[in-house]
């Protein structure tokens, strides 16, 4: 494991737009050789490359960690952080439009754990990072997927975690809550809103703008990836969030489950 303050080789999913952005950026000026990955890279960088990922696409996966270590010999951590958004009453979203989630948001992740590992194992040492969310804590209204999803991305970090750890590998996730990033425009939606779901949903949203609107600088994120980076024994799940929403994770743990529900309604209406 490289010593702390050690410059690292580090491959960031996602980087080129919002807190995977945010990550590479942060990480590259610290010294860190950093590529980050986009479906389609296009423009200058700050500081870092970057390369093409498909997570969807377990050739494009293999290629690109090909890549790092071509141009790096190793990789000595990974920000699994790309992923999509989904929003819209259960009810309304296809099966489909769920399944391609999935692939995105956990496939997609052991796409690249899967294509990382032989070389973190040959090295000794490694750590991977998974970008959950504060959804897999709790169920949140009319983003049911995306809470499912995330809770699946925890569960199989926390499994990974242990699988690995006889190799020097260290897993942890990290789990955000609302940051000022561009996942609501690529958001799933429903092809429409069924009128029973209509006025639920459009408060939902609205207070889902708003909360966006006024969320924090993803450079909190990338500062704590650091912090972890840096750990020899880093905690199982980190949180980056902070009033309410850090709340409502310990409100889920201690409060009966159809009061938290209610008190959940009560900040969607």
């Amino acid at each position: 494991m490289p010593k702390p303050n050690t410059p690292q080789v580090v491959l960031v999913t996602g980087g080129s737009s919002g807190i995977g952005k945010a990550v590479c950026a942060y990480l590259a000026a610290q010294g860190h050789t950093v590529y980050g990955t986009s479906r389609k890279p296009a423009g200058q960088a700050e500081g870092y490359q970057l390369i093409a990922m498909d997570l969807a696409d377990e050739v494009s996966v293999n290629q690109a960690v090909a890549e790092v270590l071509a141009n790096s010999n190793r990789i000595d951590a990974v920000v699994n952080n790309a992923g999509l958004g989904i929003q819209g009453a259960t009810e309304d979203l296809t099966p489909g439009q769920a399944t391609a989630l999935f692939d995105t948001n956990v496939m997609g992740a052991h796409r690249v754990v899967r294509a990382v590992l032989p070389q973190m194992r040959k090295q000794g040492s490694g750590l991977i990072i998974n970008i959950t969310s504060l959804a897999a804590n709790f169920g949140l209204p009319y983003r049911g997927f995306y809470s499912a999803s995330k809770a699946a991305l925890e569960r199989y970090t926390e499994t990974l975690s242990m699988e690995v750890k006889p190799f020097g590998i260290r897993v942890a996730s990290l789990q955000p809550g609302e940051y000022k990033t561009n996942i609501g425009a690529n958001r799933i939606r429903p092809a429409q809103t069924s009128e029973p779901y209509k006025a639920g949903y459009n408060s939902a949203m609205e207070l889902l703008g708003g909360s966006l609107h006024y969320s924090r600088d993803p450079n909190e994120v990338a500062r704590l990836v650091e912090r972890i980076m840096a750990d020899p024994r880093p905690r199982t799940v980190y949180y980056a969030a902070h009033g309410k929403q850090r709340l409502a994770v310990l409100l889920k743990k201690l409060l009966p489950g159809r009061f938290f529900q209610r008190l959940m309604m009560q900040e969607y209406k």
